[in-house]
């Protein structure tokens, strides 16, 4: 049921939350005001500074039902297993890696791996990835994702994941990106919960506006 959950989230608004140095203090506020501006799917990075499994606990727990939560920047399987353990759904990745993937689909979790190449693409499809995440996405461009997409199954989206932002948007959606993963464009450590509200606001409707033709 997690991996459908994720899936339903994305479909509603492929646009997954990068926090990357969120403290369990403010997590819950800086995840409400994502939420209120219509993000459906978040991660932690595994290596912020401060208890990134609390921070996935807290929010799982929390929006249980309402928004898809996971880890971000998971490298091993140790880790995918103690993100299982606090309750999250989604698992992604810098790197393709076929045991984190692999193991990822055995406790029924959605992965999202890095890919920068058709080869990793298809490596990454082959140990059981749901979507790919094309990273960093400003080095293969749109052009690049655009000529990924012509090959890769219809069924796996590739997000675009790294220098994405309001005024590129639609050059990503048009090249054929599933959905984008947004970093500081959406929060930044430090963030007050005011700040990741404004930020969101804008890339929200930025990629509303994209999908718009």
């Amino acid at each position: 049921m997690k991996k459908e959950f994720v899936i339903q989230q994305i479909e509603k608004l492929p646009v997954i939350a990068i926090l990357r140095g969120v403290r369990p203090a403010e997590v819950l506020e800086v995840g409400a005001a994502l939420h209120e501006a219509g993000i459906m799917v978040m991660e932690v990075t595994m290596n912020s500074p401060e208890a990134p499994l609390k921070s996935i606990e807290l929010l799982a727990s929390h929006f249980e039902g309402k928004m898809a939560v996971g880890a971000g920047t998971v490298l091993s399987v140790e880790q995918v297993e103690a993100v299982k353990e606090c309750g999250g759904a989604l698992i992604v990745s810098p790197n393709t890696d076929a045991r984190v993937i692999s193991r990822t689909a055995e406790l029924g979790l959605f992965s999202m791996p890095g890919v920068a190449t058709c080869s990793e693409g298809f490596s990454a499809i082959e140990a059981g990835a749901d979507h790919l995440k094309i990273f960093p996405a400003s080095v293969m461009g749109p052009s690049g994702l655009q000529d990924l997409t012509a090959v890769m199954p219809k069924r796996v989206g590739l997000f675009a994941v790294g220098g994405v932002n309001a005024e590129n948007m639609k050059e990503w959606i048009l090249a054929g990106a599933k959905g984008v993963g947004l970093g500081s464009n959406l929060y930044a450590a430090g963030d007050s919960p005011e700040e990741v509200s404004r930020k969101a606001g804008v890339m929200v409707g930025a990629y509303r506006k994209a999908i718009e033709g």
